[in-house]
Formats: C-alpha cells, structure tokens, sequence
C-alpha cells in the first residue's frame, strides 16, 4: 500500500544526480519537488543574504560620513603677555578698557583685590558673597599711594582691569600709604603681610 504521505515517499525514492533517471511509482509526488524546496529555499537564503548585506553596507554609509567628517578647528588659547617695570612690578593686561586714561596725578575709583603672592586672600572692595562692592577713591601720588599700584594704573582705561605682582619694595613702605582697608582685622592681616610681594587685581572704574 502507498504511503499517504509525499515526504515519505521522497524518502524512499531520494532524486538521483541525474532527475531523468529517476525510478517512482506512479502516484508518487513529482520527483523535481524536492529539487524546487531546495532551490526555494537556496533563493529565500540568498535574498536574505543580500539584504543582511545592503544593510551593512547602509550602515556603513550611515556611519562613514561622521568617520569622514572632518576634525572641528582647535583655536589657541590666547595668551596674555606680562610686562615688567623697571621697579620690579610685573602686570597682565587682563581687560583694556575703552574709556579716559589714567595719568600721573588724576584721582581714580578703583575697586580692587589683594592676595598674597600665594594665592590667600588678604582683602578686598568686593564682598566675596554678595557681590556688592565699596570702590575706593586713591590719588596717582607715590606719597599717598603705594608706588607700585600707582605705576599699574596709569595708562589704564576706564573698564580696564589688570592683575600685577607687586614686590615689597614698591609697596607698603610705610603705614601711611593707600589702600589701606577700614576695618581692624583686614588692615592687621594687610600689615602682616606688607614685607612680600602682593598680587593686586585692580579695575579702573573712573578717572575724576
């Protein structure tokens, strides 16, 4: 009796290298069946292939314009020059300002931070916390003004600000010379400090 089942039947009767020679019963499935599944199936595993293969090759296009894409240019910091005085002060250029300049005997507001020279906090006009400032008013005279802050502010501009090394031989000489803070504590730790160089950032607020 024949099997009802075609798969069977196949297995029984397997395709012989040549399909013309091949020997089934009558009922038997066509014997090219298991040749057309085997070509099916060989063309179904090459279209995916194919399209696994596009899609690589989108994603290659995809990428390779960020991989080609070329490096953003890098700009060189700008570098701020330091000058040096014939009196030993050194000061940077920090703002250049664009108002009135400064000249030996005007009177300026200023305001103003004093640091020793290893960075720590000596005082200021501008309260660290709240921004609020209290300028100070100082004559371009070396008898009323420490002689090396007097040297960083002439030639300033209004809006200008500067940032200067002073050594102690230009700076407090004596008590007497400005700016000297109000309060007891500020002026104690000013004083304490006066035999070695201080860094002063000062800004030119006007020229009166």
């Amino acid at each position: 009796m024949m099997d009802a089942h075609p798969f069977r039947t196949l297995l029984h009767f397997p395709c012989t290298s040549k399909f013309t020679s091949c020997t089934r019963p009558k009922d038997a499935m066509p014997i090219d069946f298991k040749c057309k599944f085997s070509s099916l199936e060989i063309k179904r595993l090459s279209r995916r292939m194919v399209l696994k293969f596009c899609g690589f090759n989108t994603l290659l296009l995809s990428i390779n314009p960020v991989l080609a894409a070329p490096m953003p240019e890098m700009k060189e910091p700008e570098v701020i020059r330091t000058l040096k005085l014939a009196s030993g002060v050194r000061f940077q250029e920090i703002i250049e300002g664009e108002g009135s300049e400064a000249q030996e005997g005007d009177t300026v507001e200023v305001n103003y931070v004093c640091r020793r020279s290893n960075g720590y906090f000596v005082h200021s006009t501008v309260d660290q916390f709240s921004g609020e400032s209290s300028p100070v008013i100082l004559p371009l005279d070396e008898n009323q003004i420490i002689k090396g802050l007097k040297e960083v502010l002439i030639g300033m501009k209004v809006g200008g600000k500067r940032r200067a090394l002073i050594p102690p031989s230009v700076g407090y000489v004596n008590e007497n010379l400005k700016p000297v803070p109000d309060e007891f504590g500020p002026r104690r730790s000013l004083f304490s400090h006066a035999t070695e160089p201080l860094i002063f950032e000062v800004q030119l607020l006007k020229v009166l």
